[in-house]
């Protein structure tokens, strides 16, 4: 029997994350994608603890209007990358969280990359 899409995807993020652990000095910047905005967090899986998460719904995102959700995708990757660059962390593992790589999660991580982000 096929795989529903929740299950595929579940199926892919404990493939991903076998493999993925973020430490305080890289932390891991996992990606969450719903039907209308778009999340990310920087984790030290070491301590198990978040150190930073921005999403579209940020005052500096959700004030602009009349823009895409690719667009709103690439401005939380930037801002972002500004945030985590303040702490003076530069170096991230990226976690896409079962998702593909195309879309809103490219868009946000080729702006967290512009934005001086190493992954």
């Amino acid at each position: 029997m096929a795989l529903t899409k929740s299950e595929r995807r579940k199926r892919i993020k404990l493939r991903i994350r076998k493999s993925i652990c973020g430490t305080d000095e890289k932390p891991r910047l996992s990606v969450f994608r719903s039907n209308k905005e778009i999340y990310v967090q920087f984790i030290d899986d070491s301590k198990g603890n978040t150190l930073l998460s921005v999403s579209s719904r940020s005052k500096e995102v959700a004030g602009k209007t009349g823009v895409t959700k690719t667009e709103k995708a690439r401005l939380v990757g930037k801002f972002a990358a500004e945030k985590l660059l303040e702490t003076g962390i530069s170096k991230v593992v990226f976690d896409r969280n079962g998702y593909l790589y195309h879309g809103r999660i490219k868009a946000l991580a080729e702006a967290a990359r512009e934005g001086g982000l190493k992954f």
